[in-house]
C-alpha cells in the first residue's frame, strides 16, 4: 500500500515591467496544486473482500470458493498495480520501501511462534548441519519457505500437534510477495517493451512446472511455481495501473478473459484432487482462471474515490482491513485455531452442554468463523502497529480512518 504524496509549486513571479490594471480575482480563489491521485477504494473494496475470503476458506474448507473469487490472485493483481504506481519513483528506494513494509510485521509474528515451536520439542536436524540454520534465516528474510516442524507438542496439548504446519505454511504468500518486489523493476520495464509477451509468459512457464512436465526439486521447485502461477495477476496489475486494460475494446477483453477462465475449469475438471475444485491444488487451473477473473474485475474497475452507496457503511471496516492487511493474513490461521480451545470450554458451563451441546456441534464451524473476528480484532490491538511502524507512520491502534474523514468533511454551516 502506498502513499499519496502532494508539492505545492509557488505561482511564478512576474518580469518586471509597465503596470496594467488586472481583471479582479474570483473569490475564494486558490492557485491550483498538482495531486497525485489518492487511494483508489474499489481496490481497496477488492483487498478486503479477498482476506474475508481467504479467511472463511480456511475455517470452512469449501473448495468452491477458489472458483467463486480466487483471493490470491486477486491480491496480488492489486499488488502488482500498486507497485507500477510506486515504480513511478527510482527503482531501488521503492524495493526498500516495500521490504521495510512487509519484513517488521513478519518479524513480529516469528518472535511469538518460533520459540514456541522451540519450548515443543523442535530441535534442529544434525543431517541438514548448518544448512538448518540457515534456512532458519527465512523468518528474517523469506526467500525461501520458512522451515517448521510437521509435529510438534502432544496429543490433548492445547495446540494440536498440526498447529505448526497450519500456522506457518500460509507463509508461501509472504515468499512469493518477496520475490515479485525484487523482480518488478525488471518486470515492468519488460512489461512496457513487450507487453502481451510478459503478461502470458507465467502462465506459459506454469503449464512447463506446474503441471509436471518439468520438475524442478524441493522449495526452489515450489517458490518458482508459485512465482510462475501468480506471475501473470501481477503483471495484469501493471496493466490496470498504466491504463493498457482500458485501450482493449471490452468486448475483447472479457472475450479472451472468458475463455481463459473455460480452459482453467477444464483443466482442473480433468485434474481434480482429494479436495476436487480446490484450485490451489492445481497450478495450471489456477493460473488461467485467476487471470481471467482478475481481467475482469479490473476492466470493469471504476475509479472510486469514496465508496457509493450503501458500500459507504463499511468504509471503516475496509479502511481498517487494508491498513492492517499483512497482520490479518499472517495470524488468522492460528488465531482460527485457537477458537477450538475456546468454544470447547462452552461444555463446562453449567447447563450450556447438557441443553445445547448438540446445536454446538452441529453449527461449530459457524462458530468458529463468528469468533475469529473478534480474536483477530484484539490481535490487531496487540501488533498491528507494527504495520505503521514499518511505514514510518505514527502508531495507530485502530486505523478506520475515521480522523481523516472528520478532517476533510465540510465545515457545517
Amino acid at each position: 500500500m502506498t502513499s499519496s504524496y502532494t508539492q505545492a509549486f509557488p505561482p511564478p513571479r512576474p518580469a518586471p515591467g509597465p503596470a496594467r490594471s488586472a481583471p479582479p480575482a474570483p473569490e475564494a480563489s486558490a492557485p491550483s496544486t498538482p495531486k497525485r491521485p489518492g487511494r483508489d477504494r474499489y481496490l481497496d473494496l477488492l483487498r478486503a473482500v479477498a482476506l474475508v475470503r481467504v479467511v472463511v476458506f480456511h475455517v470452512f474448507g469449501w473448495a468452491w470458493l477458489t472458483v467463486v473469487f480466487p483471493s490470491m490472485g486477486v491480491m496480488f493483481a492489486l499488488a502488482g498495480s500498486l507497485m507500477a504506481r510506486s515504480l513511478d519513483r527510482p527503482a531501488p528506494a521503492v524495493v526498500r520501501a516495500r521490504l521495510r513494509r512487509l519484513l517488521p510485521p513478519m518479524w513480529a509474528f516469528a518472535a511469538v511462534v518460533v520459540p514456541v515451536m522451540f519450548v515443543l520439542g523442535w530441535k534442529p536436524l544434525k543431517e541438514e548441519g548448518i544448512w538448518w540454520f540457515i534456512k532458519l534465516g527465512c523468518y528474517l528474510l523469506p526467500v525461501g519457505a520458512p522451515p517448521y516442524p510437521w509435529e510438534n507438542g502432544s496429543p490433548g496439548g492445547l495446540l494440536e500437534e498440526s498447529w505448526a504446519d497450519q500456522a506457518v505454511g500460509p507463509l508461501w504468500y509472504i515468499r512469493a510477495y518477496l520475490w515479485f518486489v525484487l523482480a518488478s523493476p525488471l518486470l515492468l520495464r519488460a512489461f512496457r517493451r513487450l507487453p502481451w509477451a510478459t503478461l502470458l509468459a507465467p502462465l506459459g512457464l506454469t503449464a512447463v512446472i506446474g503441471t509436471g512436465l518439468v520438475t524442478v526439486p524441493g522449495e526452489t521447485g515450489e517458490g518458482l511455481v508459485d512465482f510462475a502461477v501468480f506471475g501473470s495477476c501481477w503483471v495484469l496489475g501493471f496493466a490496470h495501473h498504466d491504463g493498457v486494460l482500458k485501450k482493449i475494446p471490452r468486448y475483447l477483453a472479457v472475450s479472451l478473459a472468458a475463455f481463459l477462465m473455460a480452459f482453467g475449469l477444464w483443466w482442473a475438471a480433468g485434474h481434480l484432487t482429494q479436495e476436487g475444485w480446490n484450485l490451489d491444488e492445481i497450478p495450471l487451473a489456477q493460473s488461467a482462471w485467476s487471470l481471467g477473473f482478475c481481467a475482469i474485475l479490473l476492466q470493469y474497475a471504476p475509479s472510486w474515490q469514496q465508496l457509493p452507496g450503501r458500500l459507504a457503511r463499511w468504509d471503516s471496516l475496509i479502511t481498517l482491513a487494508n491498513n492492517r492487511a499483512v497482520t490479518i493474513y499472517l495470524w488468522h490461521n492460528l488465531l482460527i485455531m485457537a477458537t477450538s480451545p475456546l468454544l470447547d470450554e462452552l461444555w463446562n458451563i453449567p447447563w450450556v452442554g447438557d441443553h445445547i451441546g448438540p446445536y454446538i456441534d452441529s453449527s461449530y464451524a459457524v462458530l468458529m468463523v463468528l469468533l475469529v473476528w473478534p480474536l483477530l480484532a484484539l490481535m490487531i490491538l496487540a501488533v498491528g502497529w507494527v504495520e505503521d511502524v514499518a511505514a514510518k507512520r505514527s502508531p495507530r491502534l485502530w486505523p478506520t480512518g475515521a480522523s481523516a474523514r472528520r478532517k476533510h468533511a465540510p465545515a457545517p454551516q
